[in-house]
């Protein structure tokens, strides 16, 4: 589910679950791994990618559905837990978005320290609205850092899915390449973060980052009500028949 190739000092972690990289529970966890044992392994910065044309597809909808209760209240904190640990990285990660990244795929970019997207017919963007499920405090508090508390809000409400190049004008990526430049360029900027003096950059960033760590502290109560959510009636409902409008797309 995971390649890792280290490129010197910088280690790559290209998911790769087909067909859309979708996050499941195993997948989130091993993720989540592979960042924390990235720099006691001697690396110095990630990079993030994706499969040509797909970054991540979020979350496995159907997967989940197929959970009871048990596995899905070990599932949202797991998932919390990678977006905390993205944020919370001792080195830098960017993310070498590949292609399609919506809901889920979104936030793991949105934590990350730098976003570089593929130009091309491809799609960004926080729609968990659109398929019936409120965007979670700590996501839209990310969302609103990077691009300012109007934009955030009209693009969570509504669930907006973005072009590389919205995406950019609006500040949710930080630069638009073609494809097969994604990675080359994701090298690239950690090479240059990596060239300057490294304790005051280390410094720096964890100055810079402390308020985004600080969004993952005590976050037990939402997490409960993200649980709680997923299971209420009208939410099932809606993931129930956004399988279905997928499987018909499909045949």
């Amino acid at each position: 589910m995971i390649h890792t190739t280290d490129h010197a000092a910088i280690r790559e972690l290209q998911l790769d679950r087909p067909p859309v990289n979708a996050l499941s529970p195993e997948l989130i966890v091993a993720l989540r791994k592979a960042i924390e044992e990235a720099s006691s392994g001697g690396a110095r910065a990630l990079i993030l990618s994706g499969t040509p044309g797909r970054f991540s597809a979020g979350l496995d909808i159907p997967l989940l559905l197929g959970l009871d209760k048990p596995a899905i209240s070990e599932f949202w904190p797991a998932f919390y837990g990678l977006a905390g640990a993205i944020t919370g990285s001792a080195i830098p990660i960017v993310a070498a978005i590949t292609g399609y990244a919506p809901a889920g795929g979104a936030v793991l970019a949105t934590f990350c320290d730098w976003r570089l997207m593929a130009d091309g017919d491809y799609k960004i963007g926080l729609n968990e609205v659109q398929v019936g499920l409120p965007l979670p405090p700590v996501i839209l508090h990310g969302l609103r850092r990077l691009v300012g508390p109007r934009q955030a809000e009209r693009l969570a409400v509504a669930g907006e899915m973005l072009s590389p190049q919205e995406a950019l004008r609006v500040g949710f990526v930080d630069e638009v390449v073609p494809l097969e430049n994604v990675v080359e360029r994701a090298l690239e900027y950690c090479q240059r973060l990596l060239a300057l003096p490294p304790e005051a950059m280390m410094s720096t960033r964890r100055l810079a980052r402390a308020d985004l760590v600080a969004l993952f502290e005590n976050l037990e109560a939402e997490v409960k009500r993200t649980i709680a959510v997923w299971w209420d009636p009208t939410t099932q409902a809606q993931l129930r028949a956004l399988v279905e409008r997928l499987g018909k797309r499909t045949k």
